[in-house]
């Protein structure tokens, strides 16, 4: 096999509670990347559509960072031609780097024969991550490759896992075409934080994580709050609040920012009031004159995968 295109998908990270430790993936909504042998050792970067301003330079992009921690590893030297196309902004809070760098080592693992399994794929689009944002995190690449609901349980050594969640879990995504850059949102985290919240968070990602294994709707909408994180950087997302009080209304079970925002998720139980929220987030964003994009979504439960 001399080319191969792939998918991988747009995530949602943190999940309210859990910082840097839970995300999930999106359906329908990511990354696509042809991957192409060469004949030489060099790591090209051909073209990236959907985005502007990404770099092409094989050092400074996720992707080939990521392919080249790959190669390194299995010590080789082979040349890839990448073409992307980008279907996530950077700076949306989806995903985007994350969705690249997994794209591209899963292409590349594929090309080669697959000496890696999905699982051991993670730590190199890890290195793509620190990249773009100066942390080699994997909240993000650990759904994007593997699929479904995830846990990192340990990033040193790397310990990560998929857990059940239920089947009629459905994701309304809305993102105000606003950006915000994940390392400026990191830099707003205190270092360090009071023992009551984070007794209190532990007890939300618990219950959360229950939740979704035991298929219990309340526990996962009660769960899903975040008394660290969202409440400093919800102040960079225009009209959080606003949105987060309709969503709820509208039958959601909870409602939070998406990995650094501006993206923002809430879960419902069904489809029942998913376009109701939709529509209103739609209305709302253009009363004010900001562009949205509001979509639903189920959880992804393939992750990366080969296309025809």
């Amino acid at each position: 096999m001399e080319s191969i295109k792939v998918f991988a998908p747009a995530t949602v990270a943190n999940v309210g509670c859990g910082y840097d430790v839970l995300g999930f993936a999106l359906q329908g909504y990511g990354d696509e990347l042809i991957l192409t042998r060469r004949k030489d050792e060099k790591l090209v970067i051909t073209s990236i559509e959907g985005v502007s301003g990404l770099p092409m330079d094989p050092t400074r992009n996720v992707s080939t960072v990521a392919i080249s921690a790959l190669l390194d590893d299995l010590g080789l030297r082979k040349g890839f031609d990448l073409r992307i196309k980008k279907n996530i902004s950077s700076g949306s809070g989806l995903g985007s780097s994350a969705s690249s760098a997994a794209a591209a080592v899963f292409a590349a693992n594929q090309l080669l024969g697959t000496p890696k399994t999905k699982q051991e794929l993670i730590s190199y689009a890890m290195a793509g991550e620190k990249m773009a944002s100066t942390k080699a995190h994997a909240d993000n690449v650990t759904p994007s490759i593997l699929g479904g609901f995830t846990v990192v349980r340990s990033c040193q050594p790397l310990d990560v896992f998929n857990i059940p969640y239920p089947s009629e879990l459905k994701v309304v995504v809305i993102f105000p075409q606003v950006e915000v850059k994940t390392s400026d949102a990191k830099r707003m985290l205190k270092s360090e934080v009071k023992l009551s919240d984070a007794v209190r968070q532990w007890g939300n990602v618990a219950g959360l994580v229950s939740g979704l294994i035991l298929e219990d709707y309340d526990r996962i909408g009660k769960s899903l709050e975040d008394v660290i994180v969202e409440p400093v950087r919800s102040i960079l997302i225009p009209f959080f609040q606003e949105m987060k009080k309709m969503a709820l209304k509208n039958g959601a079970l909870g409602y939070s920012i998406s990995g650094s925002g501006p993206s923002m998720f809430c879960f419902l139980r069904g489809n029942e009031n998913t376009q109701e929220i939709v529509w209103n987030a739609k209305k709302y964003y253009h009363s004010h004159d900001i562009e949205v994009i509001a979509f639903v979504s189920d959880i992804n439960p393939s992750g990366a995968i080969i296309l025809d």
